[in-house]
């Protein structure tokens, strides 16, 4: 239930999600750009994001915010006026931050300014050329066969001047000032799962969120990968060291494939213990180590930084053939998808929020009857309602949070979770940590 007694699983809520996503999805999106502040302005109708806006050359540790990219119109036409490739039917057609160009050509010159994936014939490539200036086109390799010796034209209605990079955050006040760290990223285009996916669900849950009693307070950022987490930590990097208790960055969460998440560098912060513990009950769930990082948990767990800090996914990116193509599209993220990465990263979200370190405080067994707590009759099995409170007292001593609780006494923590508050009421835990 959440802080309000509504239920958490709501299943209305994957057809929302992807109701959203579909509207979204059409959208030209990439590292700055009106995409960017579109998709934003959409979300701000749902949920209370500030947007901020970093001029390019700005230096942000190592790097520099680029120009801005913006595009109108592209396309390949033949001799005979027939639009080939055409990015108004697919923005994945045109390579992220193509520079403008209107010019005919042969074949052969524009053949290395074409991507196609010859072991997908039918799926049009997600091709970049963000810090280099170039120009290119995406099409299905079955298509790019089709293609006659001839002249071409190549046009490209562009701009890549100085600008902005855009991004957003919500935060949502705790009782604390300790904080969960939720990041995703704005910054692809027409892709359900490997883009949108990440965006809608932290959508629901600032929802959920803003619903709820909140013991910690809750950050989540929605920004360009790479270069927007980079742009975000160099902004506060020394709050967010100080308050981060546990972190999430989400990211193809919408398909229907197993819960997966990459762990931290050590794979030994909250994040990584609760990730492993919650993810123990769902079919399917596997662990990928740092070492097969590819998002942005490569900036927030970088060295100097440190953030305790996890990826969550479904399928995890660049594991499934549709990943970085047109494959990856409106059928391939479905409704139940949603729900269950929504409900994935949820009960995270709730295994911190309830994650104490308990002290049993007296000496020996505590006699329950007198508190209503066990049997008054003693006779065979009598006890065995009454083991999971009875060894999370045995080792309740102040050593062990209720996530190491749990995994010692083979128990899910949402099961001890009530067990503990009720013995915590009658005076018989104590809570060791204070936030």
């Amino acid at each position: 239930m959440t802080g309000n007694g509504e239920p958490d699983n709501d299943d209305r809520v994957g057809h929302e999600m992807h109701s959203l996503l579909v509207r979204l999805f059409p959208i030209c999106r990439s590292l700055t750009g009106e995409g960017v502040r579109e998709t934003l302005r959409i979300l701000q109708e749902h949920i209370p994001l500030k947007t901020y806006e970093v001029p390019t050359g700005t230096k942000v540790f190592d790097w520099e915010i680029p120009k801005e990219w913006n595009v109108r119109e592209a396309c390949i036409e033949d001799e005979r006026g027939n639009k080939v490739v055409d990015f108004e039917k697919n923005n994945l057609h045109l390579v992220g931050y193509s520079t403008p160009i209107d010019r005919w050509m042969s074949l052969s010159e524009l053949q290395p300014h074409l991507h196609s994936l010859e072991d997908q014939p039918d799926a049009i490539p997600y091709v970049t050329s963000y810090y280099q200036e170039w120009w290119g086109f995406c099409l299905t390799h079955r298509d790019r066969l089709t293609l006659k010796e001839g002249k071409y034209r190549a046009f490209i209605d562009s701009t890549l001047a100085p600008g902005h990079l855009t991004y957003a955050d919500c935060i949502l006040p705790g009782e604390s000032e300790q904080e969960v760290f939720i990041s995703t990223y704005v910054c692809h285009p027409s892709m359900a799962n490997n883009e949108l996916s990440g965006p809608v669900v932290a959508t629901w849950l600032v929802k959920y969120l803003m619903r709820r009693k909140r013991r910690y307070t809750y950050r989540i950022v929605f920004i360009p990968e790479t270069i927007g987490s980079i742009t975000y930590l160099s902004r506060h990097l020394d709050v967010l060291k100080k308050r981060v208790r546990a972190g999430f960055n989400l990211s193809c969460i919408g398909d229907e494939g197993p819960y997966t998440y990459v762990a931290s560098r050590y794979g030994n912060t909250l994040a990584d213990k609760v990730a492993a513990h919650m993810g123990a009950r769902r079919p399917s769930m596997i662990r990928y180590s740092f070492l097969d990082r590819a998002s942005d948990e490569r900036q927030y767990c970088s060295p100097g930084v440190d953030l305790p800090l996890v990826s969550l996914c479904r399928s995890k990116y660049g594991t499934y053939p549709e990943y970085h193509t047109s494959l990856d599209n409106l059928e391939f993220v479905t409704p139940e998808g949603l729900q269950g990465g929504f409900e994935w990263a949820k009960d995270c979200i709730d295994a911190v929020e309830h994650n104490r370190t308990y002290r049993v405080t007296c000496h020996g067994e505590p006699q329950l009857g007198k508190r209503g707590l066990y049997p008054n009759v003693s006779k065979k099995h009598s006890a065995d309602s009454v083991k999971a409170m009875m060894d999370l007292l045995a080792y309740a001593d102040g050593r062990n949070d209720l996530i190491d609780l749990a995994n010692l006494v083979q128990r899910l923590a949402w099961d001890l979770w009530p067990i503990a508050e009720k013995l915590h009421a009658e005076g018989l835990l104590e809570v060791l940590d204070g936030d």
